[in-house]
Parts: C-alpha cells; sequence; structure tokens
C-alpha cells in the first residue's frame, strides 16, 4: 500500500528523474534528488509487489534509461524509475567507468569510444530484449528509450543508426552535435576566463537575469516571470552598464562584453558561427560553463583525450578555425547524432517526441531547433515530419528540468499513447512545483506553436491557454 501512494504521488506530481539528477550535478542541490530517492525507494517495493500479485505485467515493454555527460555508471534510481512505472529496465556504463565530467578513459581508446558513442546502448537493446523474452517467455510488446542531454544523444543514435531497435523515444535536450557542442562550452569558458575584467562574478547572474525579465517577459502578452520565446528577447546588456565605479548591481564594461559574446553564436576568429548562442533567461546557470578557472572539462576533455590525445593539452590553445572540422572529421559520426534522415525509422514505424528548455545553459536550445528543422527539409515538410517526429520547447526550463517555469510534465505517458493507441500529442500539460505543491501549469505545444493566453481566466491554469502558431 505504501509503495502504491508514493507511485501515485510520483506520477501525480509528475516528479523529475532528470531534474534531480540535473540539480545535484550541476547546482550541488540534493533535496530534490533525496526526496525522489526516497519515493522511489518505497515505490520499488509496491511495483515488485504488484507484479509477484498479477496485478501488473512488467514484461508489457522493456525500458531502456540513458547516461549523463561522459559518465561511465549504471543509474540506478533512473532503472527504478522503469520499474515503478512496471517496465523491464535496463541500463549501460558504456563500457567505461568514469564521472560526468571526465573523459580521461578515452585516451589510447577507439573501441571504448565506439562504444560511447553508440556500440554499447545497441548491444544493450539486443541483449535486454532477449533476457526478457527468455525470462518471461515473449517478447516485450513495445521498446522505448527515455533520455535526457547525453541520453537525449543516444535516442536520437538508436533512431538514426538502427531504426528497429525502439518503437519510441523520448530525446529531452540532445547534446547530439557533439564535436560542436564541446567546442561551444570551451568557447563561452573562455570569453569569460580571458582576463580578469572579462569575468562575471556568479553574484551578478541574478542582476542580469532580473534585467532580462523586465526586458523581455511581457513580449508575450502575460508578465509571469517567463520568456516563452527568448528569440524575441533583443536585451543589451549595455543596461546594466556601471556609471561609475565597479559595483554589484552593475556591469563593468568587459563584463558587458563578456555577455554580449556568449548571447551570440559560438564564433571562430575567421568569423565561422559553428554553435547557437545561450538564450536570454539562461542567466541563473552561467556558471557551469563561465564559473572557471578554467573552462569546464565536459567540453574540453574531448578535445584533450579523443582530438589531441594529450593529457597536458591547454583548452585555452584550442584553434577554433580549424579544429572543430578536424573533431567533425575524426568524429565521423561516431558520437555526433545530427544525421536528419529518419526515414527508416518512420518506416518502422517509430516515434519521437524531442523536447528542450528555453533557459538550458548547458546545451542550448536552438540546438534542438536547428536539428528538427534539417529533418523537416529531408523527410519532406513539417506536416510529415510530424506523423512520426515532434518538438516540444519549454518556456523556463532549464537543462533537463528545473527552472523558474512549468518543467514536470510526463512525456513518456505522451508517447505511450502515440505508439500504442495512435494519439499523437498536440500539446502536454507541464506544472510548476513550490514546496511541492503545483501552483501553475501551462500546455507545451508542438514547435513552431506556441501557448496563447485565452484572455480569460488565471494564467496559471493551463486550461485557459490554446496551442497556435507564433504572430
Amino acid at each position: 500500500i505504501i509503495g502504491i501512494v508514493f507511485g501515485a504521488v510520483v506520477q501525480r506530481t509528475n516528479f523529475c528523474t532528470m531534474g534531480g539528477i540535473s540539480d545535484l550535478v550541476l547546482m550541488g542541490d540534493g533535496r530534490r534528488f533525496r526526496a525522489w530517492l526516497l519515493a522511489i525507494a518505497v515505490a520499488i517495493i509496491g511495483t515488485q509487489a504488484l507484479y509477484f500479485a498479477g496485478v501488473i505485467d512488467i514484461n508489457k515493454s522493456i525500458y531502456l534509461s540513458p547516461n549523463l555527460g561522459w559518465l561511465g555508471a549504471i543509474i540506478y534510481p533512473a532503472l527504478a524509475e522503469g520499474l515503478r512505472r512496471g517496465y523491464a529496465v535496463a541500463n549501460t556504463d558504456t563500457v567505461h567507468v568514469s564521472g560526468v565530467m571526465d573523459a580521461s578513459w578515452a585516451l589510447g581508446h577507439t573501441e571504448k569510444v565506439i562504444d560511447f558513442g553508440y556500440r554499447a546502448v545497441h548491444e544493450m537493446t539486443v541483449e535486454g530484449k532477449a533476457i526478457v523474452a527468455a525470462f518471461y517467455g515473449k517478447k516485450p510488446a513495445y521498446s522505448y528509450w527515455v533520455g535526457c542531454s547525453s541520453g537525449g544523444k543516444q535516442g536520437l543514435k538508436e533512431a538514426q543508426r538502427f531504426p528497429d531497435d525502439y518503437d519510441g523515444i523520448v530525446a529531452g535536450a540532445p547534446a547530439n552535435y557533439w564535436t560542436h557542442l564541446t567546442a561551444a562550452t570551451v568557447w563561452v569558458g573562455l570569453q569569460a576566463l580571458e582576463d580578469k575584467a572579462s569575468y562575471i562574478p556568479k553574484e551578478k547572474y541574478a542582476v542580469i537575469h532580473k534585467a532580462v525579465l523586465a526586458a523581455c517577459d511581457a513580449i508575450d502578452g502575460i508578465k509571469d516571470g517567463v520568456i516563452d520565446d527568448p528569440r524575441k528577447c533583443h536585451f543589451d546588456p549595455k543596461v546594466l552598464e556601471c556609471k561609475g565605479a565597479d559595483g554589484p548591481s552593475c556591469l563593468t564594461a568587459a563584463q558587458v562584453e563578456t555577455a554580449r559574446r556568449i548571447y551570440g553564436p559560438a564564433t571562430a576568429p575567421d568569423g565561422t558561427q559553428f554553435f547557437p548562442g545561450l538564450e536570454p533567461g539562461s542567466e541563473l546557470v552561467w556558471g557551469f560553463m563561465m564559473g572557471g578557472p578554467e573552462p569546464s572539462r565536459i567540453g574540453s576533455d574531448y578535445y584533450t583525450y579523443i582530438l589531441h590525445q594529450d593529457p597536458h593539452w591547454n583548452p585555452r590553445t584550442l584553434d577554433f578555425d580549424k579544429e572543430v572540422a578536424e573533431a567533425d572529421q575524426l568524429d565521423h559520426g561516431t558520437i555526433n547524432a545530427t544525421n536528419p534522415d529518419l526515414s527508416k525509422f518512420k518506416a518502422h514505424g517509430g516515434k519521437l517526441i524531442m523536447y528542450h528548455g528555453w533557459a538550458d545553459a548547458l546545451i542550448v536550445p536552438e540546438n534542438s531547433i536547428n536539428y528538427y528543422e534539417s529533418v523537416v527539409k529531408v523527410m519532406g515538410g513539417a506536416r510529415k515530419t510530424e506523423d512520426f517526429f515532434r518538438l516540444f520547447m519549454v518556456p523556463g526550463m532549464g537543462h533537463c528540468g528545473g527552472g523558474e517555469g512549468p518543467c514536470n510534465f510526463d512525456a513518456l505517458s505522451a508517447l505511450e499513447k502515440w505508439v500504442e493507441n495512435g494519439k499523437a500529442p498536440n500539446e502536454i500539460i507541464a506544472s510548476h512545483l513550490t514546496e511541492g505543491h503545483v501552483d501553475r501549469t501551462r500546455p507545451l505545444c508542438v514547435y513552431p506553436r506556441v501557448a496563447r493566453y485565452k484572455g480569460t481566466g488565471s494564467t496559471d491554469n493551463a486550461a485557459n491557454f490554446t496551442c497556435s502558431l507564433p504572430h
């Protein structure tokens, strides 16, 4: 009974696995993760009791869970999430042991890089299905992949390279343009860490964020503390430039230029733009890439251990004019998952839901839009693409979860209905929680549609919004 109650509560509140992990790894805040662990641990007991009592059929489907960053480990909480929902589950450490930020295992190990790029997930999938069939006496009815960040990239890679592996894929904030993303991570860090004058202290992130909201919050017609589409926000950080001496509520001229550069695309000295810039609204988590004292290893380790294969290589010497292109050539589709031709996945009957938070500062949201639009172009237009692939942008959400906007939602249930019942999701209801209580709901719309207020009723109620094309 306790397990059922905890499971129902987690289901009802859409408690976010990736959000809890993201809070812990990226911001050092373990509160949501500890609460999630408690709920899941008890819910597993209830799930297993229901299975042995014959109430649920755990071999209905197989649920595969992902890894994060360069992580080489089994993520047991993610497996628990699948068990709670009644799935047979599997996970892989992609054949190495490391932390999220550490790619030193790749030095001199080309085969491990291949395993990390695609082979380990595919082999796990094949063997996982075989184990389920052997144990339960029948094959899984449906196979699903659910992942975010590196896990989102892994999901796209499966659709591109092994289109028959999964019937449905949820790919959140995918790190699919790995060679460019890792270079951009170094590039952003260098903008702020080039010298002391360029550095923006973390105490000023909130100051910039407040100014951004003041300038752009109401663009969508509602002042709710969330920027609906940051691409319409043309914020100039110069409005915060100090009139005199430096202070905690203003930016120096050098800091203004740093902010301007990182809002713009990552650009090589020859003018080549190789990755989109950070969006207005993402300021509160800039510290992950700009906090120093050196550029984040989650980006530089690719160039240290895979491109240069030199643990003593200095990320500050990265030659953006030529080394990004060299990384593309070396990778040749091993880790990158940018192939827009999903015709075989579509022919298999596969369905793909991709989502991305507009306030994501780790993997910029326009990367997902760029990939989606590349698929639309190859697959014959938006209407034909929406038959099997739908993108949902999430206003105010950070990396895989968290943030000021409604960021708790159940993409997997929407995917199940699409795969198993043919009901394509036109919207997914998201909620925002404060101290465990829902204080706002809002529909997430199929891109390029956005949620529009109907003009009456509470702006905190999703029922008072409709999805429509932007003006």
